[in-house]
């Protein structure tokens, strides 16, 4: 499959009054747009092909939303096979397996722990937040022992270890709230003894509060 192919979704079962500025606002916060090519036949329901710049962020697309209901139709979405060329039904056939990221998810040895997220924080924030460090191919965050947790899966070792040396005790932001983080190495033998402090929306930000709150762990 060409590079285009890969960052170019299909998007099925659109309603029938859709328009371009919808889809847009559907897909643009996994990652910038290149094209959007929307089809509404005579009789709905109608589909668009959506091109992205970066094949990792058509990937994230699948994933958040292949199930996805909008206005009453539940959305297929899935990457485009051949190109904006290919001919679809209204029902085309599936090309990945239901599940987590439309079964196109892609998982690696080269993986990091994130402790310390806000509960606001979403796999996409985190994937965001990750991406300084390298290439990232997969994040997941959820709920341990009432703590927030993240799990990042890296292409290759070194980023991994970059990730490690470059965001561990750095701030996480998103649209809701903030926390410093920290950020280790996987283990699943380990897992059990996560970190018991709680962060609070509310505590003090300053650096020097923050080293000494850790100062204490060490």
């Amino acid at each position: 499959m060409g590079r285009r192919n890969s960052c170019t979704i299909y998007v099925g079962n659109l309603p029938g009054d859709i328009r371009e500025r919808e889809v847009e606002d559907l897909f643009y916060k996994y990652g910038r747009i290149v094209d959007i090519d929307l089809k509404i036949p005579p009789r709905p329901p109608g589909y668009a092909f959506v091109e992205f710049e970066d094949p990792r962020d058509a990937d994230d697309a699948i994933y958040g939303r292949d199930g996805y209901t909008f206005d009453g139709y539940r959305l297929r979405v899935e990457l485009a096979h051949g190109g904006r060329g290919q001919s679809y039904s209204h029902d085309p056939p599936r090309s990945f397996s239901s599940g987590r990221r439309g079964g196109v998810s892609r998982r690696s040895e080269y993986r990091v722990m994130v402790d310390g997220l806000p509960s606001s924080a979403s796999w996409q924030d985190l994937k965001d937040h990750m991406r300084r460090a390298g290439d990232v191919c997969f994040s997941d965050v959820y709920r341990e022992a009432g703590e927030i947790v993240g799990i990042v899966d890296y292409t290759n070792y070194d980023d991994m270890k970059y990730a490690i040396r470059k965001l561990d005790d750095t701030e996480f932001r998103n649209a809701f709230s903030r926390a410093y983080i920290r950020v280790r190495e996987y283990n699943a033998r380990s897992r059990s003894r996560s970190l018991s402090v709680s962060y609070s929306r509310s505590r003090s930000y300053s650096r020097s509060g923050h080293a000494a709150i850790w100062g204490l762990l060490s």
